[in-house]
């Protein structure tokens, strides 16, 4: 069975999973669905369209699901999904979609929210993602799974973040960043490599070898970046990564992240 503090408010509707905690002074709204075995240790706050899953702690003062931070919002009814096993700490904020952005705020499963970290309405979040503290995310923004994103660190709306990315602290990122990238400054210049998070993945010596000389032929080499991403286009095949960092640079409809030097 849940367990509800008495002073907290369970609007009609909700649906509170099996084993979870609801401790003192939360307030769900009449549209949440909170999954099996969460805890909400007090003072939580969650309204809209919002679905938690399962194995999830939340700690006071956090609020989800409220209304997006958007001029264009008329107040409708939009969505708010968090994913299974995360952490989220002390006064996170994440706002529901808006109906131009699909409606819909995602979050994955096993995610790590430092205290004040916040997440904008329409993002999509990966799985096994860490913001410490502060980091922040404008609306619209992709970030890939495995991503790390440093304290007081923000990034402006629209922009990808790819897959195992490391984002420095005190960094402002305003362009899309591959996967696998290291960025840093306060306006985010690309400094390398994730190689810490990528031995982490497992990746062998040879394959970081042969990633590391894609990079320096895609970003270091002669001519100008337009060029050598051409002539980069066939190596796709020598490593994943260098395909997935390829498919990244294609698909993209904003500005690249790139090194100080990188023309």
């Amino acid at each position: 069975m849940s367990k509800i503090d008495p002073t907290a408010r369970i609007a009609d509707g909700a649906v509170i999973g099996e084993g979870t905690e609801i401790g003192p002074f939360c307030i769900i709204g009449p549209h949440v669905v909170i999954g099996s075995n969460c805890k909400l240790i007090g003072h939580v706050h969650i309204t809209a369209q919002t679905t938690i899953g399962d194995d999830c702690t939340i700690y006071p003062f956090a609020s989800l699901g409220t209304p997006p931070q958007s001029l264009s919002y008329r107040g409708e009814l939009t969505k708010l999904k968090i994913g299974s096993g995360c952490t989220i700490r002390e006064s996170v904020t994440m706002n529901a979609g808006t109906v131009a952005g699909g409606g819909i705020t995602e979050v994955g499963d096993r995610n790590y929210f430092m205290n004040c970290s916040h997440v904008g309405h329409d993002c999509h979040v990966g799985n096994d993602v860490i913001f410490a503290t502060s980091a922040t995310l404008g609306g619209h923004c992709e970030i890939g799974d495995f991503v790390f994103i440093g304290g007081l660190s923000a990034v402006h709306q629209f922009t990808r973040i790819g897959p195992q990315v490391m984002v420095g602290g005190v960094c402002g990122v305003r362009d899309d960043v591959i996967p696998f990238g290291l960025v840093n400054g306060q306006y985010a210049v690309l400094e390398g490599l994730n190689l810490i998070g990528m031995k982490r993945r497992k990746f062998t010596k040879q394959r970081l070898a042969t990633v590391r000389a894609f990079y320096q032929k895609l970003f270091h080499g002669p001519a100008t970046f337009a060029e050598r991403l051409e002539a980069a286009r066939p190596l796709a095949g020598e490593d994943p990564a260098i395909g997935e960092i390829l498919e990244f640079i294609g698909k993209g409809k904003r500005p690249l992240c790139l090194p100080a030097i990188a023309k």
